[in-house]
């Protein structure tokens, strides 16, 4: 049966490591045997990057199921992702694919990236000479004493963005500046929805995710990270695609500032942690129907939501 009217869009999040490439991959079959083509938009914001395959679990071309795959190899390593830009192209990408009658899939754990685009979200102004001030202050003090300055004046964006984020905690301290107010503040009103849309997000409890999150990352190592990274260094790096989580630790352990068992451990205790707070961020979305990574039916009842065979809907 297909879908009347414009389709709408569909949307699946969730920590890394929970299966949400299959899900979406599951949810576009599903539909197209209902006559309902589908197209898939990346929201996983490391896998912009032309060459960063391997350490972002980028899902191969043969592996896509002849669905096409948008937002994926837009960036050159050396440049830097915008939420902005993205939330342009995401946008236009799924008037676009709806215009043509076809169902978009959004799909990714970037947190904000995915708000943006499906949230009423409109981005605070910027100032070139304040960002240029805490980028040098980022570039000369280092990281830790600018989240520590976060965390003084803005707890909840310090503990969303997290300790690593150099460029993000840069963008929250130039918007308090500007603005004077938190950085929360600007942040997506996550009650209202930009465009109907059914959103699913995955969960698994942290005793099976943890494990399969340490297999991903070993994972990453045994299927050649180091040679990709190589690769990437000899044709230049940018700060973001430097800083990524296991690139930047597959860096130290090639300039022999880690072993190889350092490298693998900091990588699998940071990529835990992201998790974490990708779980905290999603959790926040009031219309998502919510499915367990290893539920049998998750396919089934993601369609019956979207077919609106159950009358559930997750519309604004």
């Amino acid at each position: 049966m297909a879908i009347a009217s414009t389709p709408p869009l569909v949307v699946v999040v969730g920590a890394t490591g929970t299966g949400k490439s299959e899900l979406s991959l599951d949810i576009a079959e599903g539909l197209a045997r209902q006559g309902n083509a589908c197209e898939i938009i990346n929201a996983d914001a490391m896998q912009f990057y032309r060459g960063m395959d391997i350490g972002t679990a980028k899902l191969p071309v043969d592996e896509r199921r002849g669905i096409p795959h948008h937002m994926l190899d837009v960036l050159d390593p050396t440049d830097d992702a915008s939420v902005a830009q993205y939330q342009q192209d995401a946008r236009q990408l799924i008037t676009q694919i709806q215009g043509a009658g076809r169902v978009p899939i959004m799909v990714g754990g970037s947190g904000l990236y995915v708000s943006s685009v499906i949230h009423d979200f409109q981005f605070p102004a910027r100032d070139p000479e304040v960002r240029a001030r805490l980028e040098a202050e980022l570039e000369r003090d280092g990281v830790g004493l600018l989240f520590q300055r976060l965390q003084a004046v803005d707890p909840a964006a310090a503990q969303s963005i997290g300790a690593s984020n150099g460029r993000r905690i840069v963008r929250a301290l130039e918007v308090i500046e500007i603005t004077g107010e938190p950085f929360g503040a600007g942040l997506p009103e996550e009650t209202k929805l930009w465009t109907p849309a059914h959103i699913f997000g995955l969960t698994t409890p942290r005793d099976e995710l943890v494990p399969r999150l340490n297999r991903r990352v070993q994972h990453m190592w045994d299927t050649g990270l180091l040679d990709e990274v190589r690769g990437l260094r000899d044709r230049g790096l940018g700060v973001t695609a430097a800083r990524a989580i296991g690139y930047a630790q597959a860096i130290e352990q090639l300039d022999g500032t880690l072993s190889e068992a350092e490298a693998i451990e900091q990588t699998a205790a940071l990529t835990r942690r992201y998790a974490r707070r990708q779980v905290g961020w999603f959790k926040r979305y009031e219309q998502c129907h919510w499915l367990a990574y290893d539920d049998p039916d998750r396919v089934q009842r993601a369609l019956a939501v979207v077919m609106g065979e159950n009358g559930s809907h997750g519309d604004a």
